[in-house]
């Protein structure tokens, strides 16, 4: 007697008329084709309408001095930015939320850098103004005295 799996009594979560169509048709492979979906998370995600107004405010948002919103942006919508054909209302955000990114990430990174490196040598007598644990010192706001 073959028991039955719980799994198999199921109806199917689409309709055959819903299913999305197989992403490699032939001898196509996977990675060559367009990606059905424009977010990660697949079927699960937006609707292709959806993602661009979302596309949209997180590129907007990131010049808000949140520039992280790109970073989600490029995450979120990766299957637009690694496929150069795929989803053109989407792509122009999610290039332009990389780009930013990038350049917000570089002078960051210099940012850091200069004052981590250069220090004292390279800003002189300024670089006592500069320091944050110095300012707190100065307005007695550490309680160190």
């Amino acid at each position: 007697m073959e028991a039955s799996s719980p799994l198999s009594s199921r109806s199917e979560p689409f309709p055959a008329d819903q299913r999305n169509p197989s992403p490699s048709s032939g001898g196509a492979s996977i990675s060559s084709s367009l990606p059905l979906w424009p977010t990660v998370d697949g079927p699960l995600g937006l609707t292709e309408d959806d993602s661009v107004a979302y596309a949209r405010k997180f590129y907007r948002f990131g010049f808000a001095l949140l520039p992280w919103f790109w970073a989600v942006n490029c995450f979120y919508f990766w299957p637009v930015l690694s496929n150069p054909r795929s989803f053109p209302q989407i792509r122009p955000y999610i290039i332009r939320s990389a780009f930013g990114f990038s350049v917000f990430t570089a002078l960051l990174c210099t940012w850091a850098l200069t004052f981590s490196l250069g220090g004292e040598r390279l800003f002189g007598s300024t670089w006592d103004q500069l320091l944050m644990y110095n300012l707190a010192n100065k307005w007695g706001l550490t309680g160190w005295d």
